[in-house]
């Protein structure tokens, strides 16, 4: 029966994995107890855990699950770095460490639920970090919404203007019209009258019709 420590190894190593945002596989062989501190402060910035398990616990944590795809790399000393949020960032901390120090091997790793290469890790230490992606998309959303707000403005501002100089070149609102806009506002509306009858016209006599002969005589 698995002693009581090491089943609790596995399930730390099982818990990280499933809680994290990704995770980097590293082959730390020469590296010295200084250098992997260096190594740890370099990838807290980017909120990013840098742990050392032993191979036969990690592949038993890994075991019957979606982790299991990365149960070949433990081999050597592998450590593990548990990304909590800035995956580009952890990936050009762990780049930028490597050129200083060619012990550290990326094997590759989890990004979310899929497998990742190390070619995968390359091309993310290549894309912005975290905050700046962040900057990146709110001012996408911002430019075009302050954009729009100053050209409504601009054209309320104009309209308004443009109003007032047509009617300054007409001399204004006639008083006339004025009060009479007030007085139409003011008076209510009558009530229409019933309908009269039409009066008869008189039959038109023609103008040429000649008088009866008879009756002059």
């Amino acid at each position: 029966m698995p002693r009581p420590e090491k089943v609790a190894v596995v399930e730390e190593i099982r818990t990280k994995l499933a809680e994290a945002d990704a995770a980097m596989l590293t082959e730390y062989r020469g590296l010295t107890v200084p250098e992997l501190a260096q190594l740890r402060a370099a990838l807290r910035g980017s909120g990013t855990e840098y742990k050392v398990f032993k191979n036969t616990l990690a592949r038993r944590a890994v075991a019957d699950s979606y982790l299991d795809s990365v149960a070949s790399m433990f081999e050597g000393p592998v450590a593990i770095a548990f990304v909590h949020g800035d995956a580009a960032g952890a990936a050009k901390a762990l780049r930028e460490f490597s050129r200083s120090n060619p012990a550290l091997v990326v094997k590759g790793g989890l990004l979310g639920e899929r497998l990742v290469t190390t070619r995968d890790i390359e091309a993310l230490a290549e894309l912005p970090g975290r905050d700046v992606l962040l900057a990146q998309v709110a001012g996408a959303f911002q430019a075009p919404l302050t954009k729009m707000a100053g050209l409504m403005q601009a054209f309320t501002r104009n309209f308004a203007y443009g109003v007032k100089a047509l009617i300054d070149q007409q001399g204004g609102v006639p008083a006339e019209a004025e009060a009479a806009a007030e007085a139409e506002a003011a008076e209510p509306e009558a009530e229409p009258e019933p309908d009269a009858p039409a009066a008869e016209e008189d039959e038109p006599v023609a103008a040429d019709a000649a008088p009866d002969s008879t009756d002059s005589e």
